[in-house]
């Protein structure tokens, strides 16, 4: 096993319990690093709301229906068993989404437990530096600690995402080097960026968080989200952006609802019927105070009493809180992202075992072309492939 983060050690675990000699090797002094820092420091481990029947709608990749097979069989119920069982305090906070009470560090300790109770021998830091095919038809691993031999090998080593803790290409290019496809890898769950000139205008709102309906994608293929917002200095980020960042194009818009629960133009016609109220005052009632106020620097025609606006400033007003159309220029890249799209590309990979079509080396977790919302569904993808793959070595 080459990767000692969420899904290799899980699998190794699983494994080893199951009687197999299992040796985890990761090049990083620290096992799980990307569990200590999820979910600010507690580890959004699973999320109660995955609909296993239809995976498509919390997982994006080539193909979203290969991860149905292994989240069917080891579930979010599953992994809350394993939870409960030693004795790990949990809370959900919202749609689903678990965290660990007291830290991601009890996370880590179960999973390395699970570890101890397989006898699965861990080398780390020890780097890989070849893999290469054994005349029996296994393979032989040069390593920072001596050469290693093996039957079935397993990548588990995960995506590009926060270098800063060790990520790299080590998983996508054993897949190439034994003729495996891979999908392109880009940053998911990431903030996005714009042009600095244009978004002088907004810049000064870094900090502010607000509720808003997010959208990308044509009438055809339009994905929506329900989250909260968060402006930057350089972009947008938040729940709702990291979400629509994994279905965002470059090049095409995102649009977003301001003020989702609201009807401003029936709001604002009602204001100017009643108050002698600047409009950024009146606006404050519905989106927050310094949101208004950027919002009505723009236009000379919203800066007066709102009984002295034109109907047609309202509209136009109302319009474009409602539908606030911009072209993100980039996103914040792998130091910002929580996870990274694409991978090993599931045609190649079996979706009971996770075997690819080079007969004894498989690959789980984030390092192949699934990835989840943004809740802990990558985690459950963790866990649920890793466990597929454990099975059947």
């Amino acid at each position: 096993m080459v990767g000692a983060g969420a899904a290799g050690l899980f699998c190794a675990g699983v494994a080893g319990q199951r009687g197999l000699k299992v040796l985890v090797l990761d090049h990083s002094a620290k096992v799980a690093e990307k569990v200590r820092i999820s979910g600010g420091g507690r580890a959004n481990f699973t999320n109660r709301d995955i609909d296993v029947r239809q995976p498509h709608k919390h997982f994006v990749g080539a193909n979203p229906h290969f991860c149905r097979s292994a989240l069917s069989r080891y579930t979010a119920a599953d992994f809350i068993d394993l939870v409960q069982k030693h004795g790990i305090p949990f809370h959900e906070k919202h749609k689903g989404q678990l965290f660990c009470d007291r830290s991601a560090g009890d996370l880590i300790d179960m999973l390395l437990a699970e570890c101890d109770a397989g006898g699965v021998d861990r080398r780390q830091p020890c780097g890989v530096q070849a893999v290469r095919l054994s005349a029996d038809g296994g393979y032989e691993l040069d390593t920072d600690q001596g050469p290693v031999q093996t039957a079935k090998l397993v990548i588990a080593t995960g995506g590009l995402s926060i270098p800063a803790i060790g990520a790299t290409d080590f998983g996508f290019r054993i897949a190439r080097q034994f003729g495996l496809r891979t999908v392109e890898p880009r940053p998911g769950l990431v903030p996005l960026t714009f042009d600095g000139a244009a978004w002088a205008p907004y810049a000064d709102l870094a900090g502010l968080a607000l509720p808003v309906l997010i959208e990308t994608g044509d009438k055809k293929n339009r994905i929506v989200f329900a989250e909260d917002l968060l402006f930057t200095h350089r972009g947008l980020s938040g729940p709702a952006v990291l979400q629509i960042s994994s279905y965002w194009q470059a090049g095409t818009p995102i649009r977003i609802n301001l003020a989702p629960e609201v009807d401003l133009p029936a709001a604002l016609t009602e204001a100017k019927q009643r108050s002698r109220k600047l409009l950024a005052n009146e606006l404050a009632q519905w989106v927050p105070a310094r949101l208004a106020d950027a919002w009505v620097a723009q236009d000379p025609d919203w800066q007066r009493p709102v009984m002295e606006c034109s109907d047609k400033a309202l509209a136009r007003l109302a319009e474009r809180l409602a539908r606030w159309e911009l072209v993100p220029t980039g996103t914040e890249g792998y130091k910002k992202a929580e996870v990274t799209l694409g991978g090993v590309d599931t045609r190649d990979l079996s979706q009971q075992s996770m075997e690819s079509k080079q007969p004894g080396l498989y690959f789980i977790g984030e390092v192949v072309d699934v990835t989840g919302w943004l809740g802990g569904y990558n985690f459950q993808w963790a866990w649920a492939s890793a466990h597929a793959c454990a099975m059947a070595l």
